[in-house]
């Protein structure tokens, strides 16, 4: 019995990630992962009217794979924290362009929330070049 449950299971499993593939456009999207700092362009759409605003901040996290994967962004703005999250794949994202490439040991930089002025600083990687 529990075999029957696991082929129907997978199949179902496949059949999802068929129609993902379908539906998933390739953007060239850069490389990119917590610590780097980032400039997001995205769609805004006021009534009739659209327009691109940037968000720049530091990625804090990267999370899901495939059509589902999104990342995190924090910026702080008049001595307030502000943390947006994006879908990696999203029709609204206009652009991505990675401004710094940060050197940390986490995937999920979360302790960046606690912490102001210098402490909140991340190291640059340092880039060499052959």
């Amino acid at each position: 019995m529990p075999s029957d449950f696991l082929r129907r299971k997978t199949k179902a499993m496949d059949a999802i990630k068929f129609v993902e593939q379908d539906f998933n456009e390739t953007k060239e999207l850069p490389n990119f992962s917590a610590g780097d700092t980032v400039s997001v362009s995205y769609k805004i759409k006021e009534g009739n009217k659209e327009r691109i605003q940037v968000f720049q901040g530091t990625v804090i996290q990267r999370r899901g794979n495939g059509v589902n994967e999104t990342f995190t962004v924090r910026k702080v703005s008049g001595g307030m924290g502000v943390e947006r999250v994006f879908p990696l794949h999203s029709p609204s994202i206009d652009s991505i362009k990675v401004n710094k490439e940060g050197s940390v040991r986490r995937a999920r930089i979360f302790y960046l929330r606690d912490r102001t002025g210098k402490s909140a600083r991340i190291k640059e990687k340092i880039v060499v070049k052959k």
